[in-house]
């Protein structure tokens, strides 16, 4: 069973070739981060007709690379929510022309159902397992009971981190993307600023940065300050509250098996902090490599492929929606 993927959530444009005995054919990824840059985030029109500009040649590119047949795949899978309804939009329409010339099926992913089994590409988890979804527009735990059986145990209330990691290093004129960039920064410093760790000893689940935020812009408007320890203070108050949340889902769940997603596990000090706690056994992380925890269609294609085995599809007339909770996804149109 082969598919070919299109995802185009936000601001990468990406194809990948999947069967689910070969595994990956084939894939290509185009970032528009230098397209954004000067904006400090992610604008929406300009990543709308980056991928109108983009999606046809990486096609050629992926086809040129593999020789592979387009005639071949089985069905076209894609993103269809979450994400920007432009970029979704021209992310959609090409999959259904894609799925009318080649007469082949449809089938629709949610972005964070990717996410979550993008740690499978690599290798499986037992089911029932967490999923803790970091990326730039969620912050999620989920309770993951099987394919498509998904419990929502809590999230941010304001800004995801991804969002937080962006907005800090713009305060601080450190440039797009913020992550990886704060990241490098903060193991170059001490974590000396005494931050908040919002809603960390709350009895939810839920988590909240956008006091964190403010705590930040308060002393980088004081003038007098060290990016190096500010980036180390702001990612040591952030890792936290992600590991306290998570550990006070396995204590709720009594569940150890632990995904965690999304194009934030790529930090090394979230990616040190789990597997430290993978040695003393109080949980078992399963962490993508770096090149599958960031939007890419390898991900849409491996969801895609698990739903199409289930006899899953979608009418030829479908359109994206810009948020729909991954425990409902589906019903309209299953």
């Amino acid at each position: 069973m082969i598919t070919l993927a299109v995802e185009t959530s936000c601001d990468e444009t990406a194809l990948a070739i999947y069967s689910d005995k070969e595994g990956v054919i084939g894939e290509v990824l185009l970032s528009q981060a230098k397209v954004h840059e000067q904006f400090g985030g992610v604008v929406p029109e300009l990543s709308a007709r980056e991928h109108t500009k983009n999606l046809l040649p990486l096609l050629k590119v992926l086809l040129d690379r593999t020789g592979f047949d387009l005639k071949k795949v089985d069905f076209i899978s894609f993103t269809l929510t979450p994400g920007l309804i432009l970029s979704l939009v021209v992310g959609v329409s090409f999959a259904k022309s894609l799925a009318y010339t080649l007469k082949k099926p449809l089938v629709p992913v949610h972005h964070l159902e990717g996410h979550i089994y993008s740690v499978f590409v690599e290798r499986p988890i037992e089911e029932p397992f967490l999923a803790l979804v970091v990326s730039g527009g969620h912050t999620d735990l989920y309770l993951v009971e099987g394919f498509g059986k998904y419990k929502f145990l809590g999230g941010t209330l304001d800004d995801a981190v991804g969002e937080s990691y962006d907005k800090v290093a713009r305060l601080m004129g450190l440039g797009y993307p913020g992550g990886p960039i704060i990241d490098r920064l903060a193991r170059q410093g001490e974590p000396k600023y005494p931050l908040p760790r919002p809603m960390i000893d709350d009895l939810s689940l839920n988590m909240s940065f956008s006091g964190l935020k403010t705590a930040v812009r308060k002393i980088v408007e004081s003038g007098n300050y060290s990016k190096e320890d500010l980036s180390a203070s702001f990612q040591r108050a952030v890792m936290d509250v992600l590991e306290a949340k998570l550990l006070k889902a396995v204590e709720l769940t009594g569940v150890k098996r632990v995904a965690v997603v999304g194009g934030v596990s790529a930090n090394s000090e979230l990616r040190e902090r789990f597997q430290k706690l993978t040695e003393k056994g109080i949980i078992s992380a399963y962490i993508p490599h770096p090149r599958l925890s960031t939007d890419n269609a390898v991900m849409i294609a491996y969801a895609g492929i698990e739903r199409f085995k289930r006899g899953i599809t979608a009418p030829e007339d479908i359109n994206p929606e810009p948020n729909v909770p991954l425990e409902t996804f589906g019903r309209s149109w299953s």
